[in-house]
C-alpha cells in the first residue's frame, strides 16, 4: 500500500493519468457529438438536399424545352439514393425510380392522412411542401419524407431512409472505444519513454537538493546546452549551494572562533581563581613570619642590633621568597594555559648543563657532593634554552635538595642518552638517597605538593619547581618522568635532537 502511494505521487504517474483523462474526455466530447450533433447535421443535410431536388424538378417541369427529364431524375435518385414518386393531377404515376416506393405510397389516402396527421416527426414544412421523418412499421426502416405540390399541380414525393445513419453512429461510437484504448496504450509507451527526459533532471535536482538538507554541497547539476526552465533552476540549485557552502563555512569558523574566544575568557578566568588561590594559600606564612618580625622590629621587642639584623633579615628573606614565589606561579601559569611562546633554536646540551653545575659549585663543596657528567662534547638540541636550563636547574636542585650519603659517597649523575633512530636524546638526573614512595610518585609534579622527600622552609623551596618542568615538557608534547633507583632517584625528560 505504502509502494502504492509512492508511484502515485511519481511525476511519471502522474502525467500518464493527466494524458489519459485528456483522451478520455477527448473521445468522450466526440462520442456525444457523434450521438447528438452528428445525426442532427445529417438531417440538417438531407432535408436541405430534398428542397434543392424539390426546387430542380419544379423548374425541370416549367421549362417547356427540358428534354430527357425522366434520365435527370435517374441521375438525382442514384447520386442522393433517393426514392422519387410524382404523380399528376389524374393520380397517375408520371415517374417512380423505385416501385417498392410506389407500392408503399400505392395507398393514396393512407399516405395523405399520415402526411397530413401528427405521425411522425415534422422537421420542415413550407407553403408547397412538408417534410417528415416517418417509420415504415412494416420494414422498421425510419426515413425523411417529402411531399409536395408542383407548380403544374403534379404530387412529389421524395424519401431517403436514415437508418443507416444510426448505423453508422452505433459503428463510429464502437470505434471511438477502440481508438480510446489504442491510445492509452500508446501514450503509456510514450509516456514512458518521454517522460524520463523530463523527470531524470528533476529527480536529479531533488537528489542534490535532500544532499543541501544534509548540508552536503558536493554534488552540482549537470548543466546542459538547452535553454530550459529545468536547465535555468538547475544553475539556480547550484548557485544557492555555492551560496549556502560558503555561508555554513563562515558561520562554522565564527562560531569556531567563538568557541575559542569563550575558551580563552574561561581559561583566564580559570587562570585568574587558580593564581588567586595558590598565592593566598602559599603567602599566608611569609606574609604571618613578616608581620610578626616587623612587629618585633616595631616594639623593641630586642633592644641589641645584633637581633634587630637577625628580624631583618628574616623579613628581607621571606620577601624575597615571596617575590620568587610569585614570578615562577606567574610563568607557570602562563605556560600551563598556552600564554608563553618559546624561542626554539639549535644549541648544546652538554654546555648549558656544565653552566648549571657550575652555578651550584658553591654549595656542591659545602655539601661535599660529586657530580658526574657525561663526556660528550656536544649534543646539538632545537628547544629553548631559557626553558630548558630551568628544566635542568629545578631537576639538579632538586637532586642537591635530596642527595644523601650511599657507601660513603654524595653523588649527582647528569646523564645524555642518544638515540639517531627516533632523533631524540633522553636527559636524565640521577642523585643517591631515599626513593619516593610509589603513592608520591604521580603527586610530586602538582603545584605545591610537600613531603618531607621532596621540599621545606629551610631549604628555601617554592614547591612548584616540577610543575614547572611538566607545564615545559607538555608544551613541548615530550616524556617527562622519575625512576627509583637501587641507591638513589633519577628524573629524566626529552628533547629533539638537530642533527
Amino acid at each position: 500500500m505504502k509502494k502504492l502511494k509512492e508511484a502515485l505521487k511519481s511525476v511519471r504517474i502522474k502525467l500518464f493519468i493527466t494524458l489519459s483523462m485528456v483522451i478520455l474526455l477527448i473521445i468522450f466530447f466526440l462520442i456525444v457529438v457523434n450521438n447528438f450533433v452528428f445525426g442532427q447535421f445529417y438531417l440538417y443535410s438531407k432535408t436541405k438536399a430534398l428542397k434543392e431536388v424539390y426546387v430542380s424538378i419544379n423548374n425541370y417541369y416549367n421549362n417547356p424545352l427540358s428534354e430527357g427529364l425522366e434520365n435527370e431524375l435517374e441521375k438525382i435518385s442514384i447520386r442522393n439514393n433517393f426514392d422519387i414518386l410524382i404523380r399528376n393531377n389524374q393520380n397517375v404515376n408520371v415517374y417512380t425510380s423505385n416501385k417498392d416506393f410506389f407500392y408503399t405510397l400505392g395507398q393514396m389516402n393512407e399516405m395523405t392522412s399520415r402526411i397530413n396527421s401528427n405521425d411522425g416527426e415534422l422537421v420542415e414544412k413550407g407553403d408547397t411542401f412538408i417534410i417528415k421523418k416517418l417509420k415504415d412499421s412494416k420494414n422498421q426502416i425510419t426515413y425523411i419524407l417529402l411531399s409536395a405540390t408542383l407548380d403544374n399541380g403534379y404530387l412529389l414525393y421524395i424519401r431517403i431512409p436514415i437508418t443507416s445513419i444510426e448505423e453508422s453512429v452505433k459503428i463510429s461510437n464502437n470505434f471511438l472505444y477502440l481508438m480510446a484504448g489504442f491510445t492509452i496504450l500508446i501514450a503509456a509507451v510514450i509516456v514512458s519513454f518521454v517522460s524520463r527526459k523530463f523527470t531524470a533532471p528533476i529527480l536529479e535536482l531533488n537528489s542534490i537538493a535532500k544532499k543541501m538538507s544534509n548540508l552536503d554541497f558536493s554534488h552540482k547539476y549537470r548543466i546542459t546546452d538547452t535553454d530550459d526552465e529545468i536547465n535555468n533552476l538547475g544553475k539556480s540549485i547550484n548557485s544557492m549551494s555555492d551560496k549556502l557552502e560558503k555561508t555554513i563555512k563562515q558561520l562554522r569558523d565564527t562560531n569556531i572562533e567563538l568557541e575559542k574566544d569563550i575558551e580563552e575568557k574561561s581559561k583566564i578566568d580559570e587562570m585568574r581563581k587558580s593564581f588567586i588561590s595558590d598565592v593566598s594559600h602559599e603567602l599566608k606564612t611569609p606574609i604571618a613570619l613578616i608581620q610578626g618580625y616587623s612587629e618585633g622590629l616595631l616594639e623593641n621587642v630586642n633592644t641589641d642590633d645584633e637581633s634587630r639584623k637577625f628580624y631583618a633579615e628574616v623579613i628581607l628573606d621571606e620577601s624575597n621568597k615571596m617575590d620568587k614565589l610569585v614570578k615562577q606561579l606567574l610563568e607557570l601559569m602562563k605556560l600551563e594555559y598556552g600564554k608563553r611562546e618559546f624561542d626554539d633554536k639549535k644549541f648544546n646540551i652538554v654546555e648549558l648543563e656544565q653552566e648549571v653545575i657550575k652555578n651550584s659549585k658553591v654549595i656542591l663543596d659545602e655539601k661535599q657532593i660529586e657530580v658526574e657528567i657525561d663526556k660528550e662534547k656536544e649534543i646539538t638540541v632545537f628547544a629553548d634554552d631559557f626553558y630548558i636550563e630551568q628544566v635542568i636547574t629545578n631537576y639538579f636542585t632538586n637532586a642537591i635538595k635530596n642527595v644523601k650519603e650511599v657507601n660513603g659517597r654524595k653523588i649527582i649523575k647528569i646523564k645524555n642518552d642518544v638515540d639517531v633512530d627516533k632523533n631524540r636524546v633522553r636527559i636524565s638526573v640521577f642523585n643517591t638517597g631515599d626513593n619516593i614512595k610509589e603513592e608520591d610518585v604521580p603527586r610530586i609534579w602538582n603545584r605545591f605538593y610537600k613531603s618531607d622527600a621532596s621540599r621545606n622552609r629551610a631549604n628555601g623551596g617554592t614547591g612548584i619547581g616540577l610543575s614547572l618542568v611538566k607545564a615545559i615538557m607538555n608544551n613541548y608534547n615530550s616524556n617527562y618522568g622519575v625512576i627509583n633507583k637501587e641507591d638513589g632517584v633519577e628524573f629524566y625528560f626529552e628533547l629533539e635532537l638537530k642533527l
